[in-house]
């Protein structure tokens, strides 16, 4: 019967003591969190001009992407005319220099 008596006891104090500790450590975190609500901006203002800053930042991406891919067409079409004017050589009959002829050889 001694073995029940310790283990009701060290049972109880066991919980006391996690609830203690459980406490203190939901105290500590739900300040912590409640202080990081509490320093973010809540107001509309501040809102919309930072999604006013996210949009031009978008826009100038965008803008920057577009010049870019344009720059990359410029340089397949360069790239292209190249072998077409090389394949003409090869071919014997080479296009003149900016007229759009056939790669194919006359049949």
């Amino acid at each position: 019967m001694s073995n029940r008596e310790g283990f009701t006891g060290g049972f109880i104090a066991g919980a006391a003591v996690g609830g203690l500790v459980g406490a203190v450590l939901g105290a500590v975190l739900s300040r912590r969190a409640a202080e990081a609500l509490l320093s973010e901006p809540s107001d509309t203002k501040t809102r919309k001009i930072r999604q006013r800053k996210a949009s031009q930042l978008e826009a100038e991406g965008m803008e920057v992407a577009r010049l870019s891919l344009e720059d990359k067409i410029a340089q397949l079409n360069q790239a292209i005319d190249d072998v077409r004017l090389q394949l003409g050589d090869v071919n014997g009959n080479a296009p003149a220099p900016g007229s759009e002829g056939s790669i194919a050889p006359d049949s």
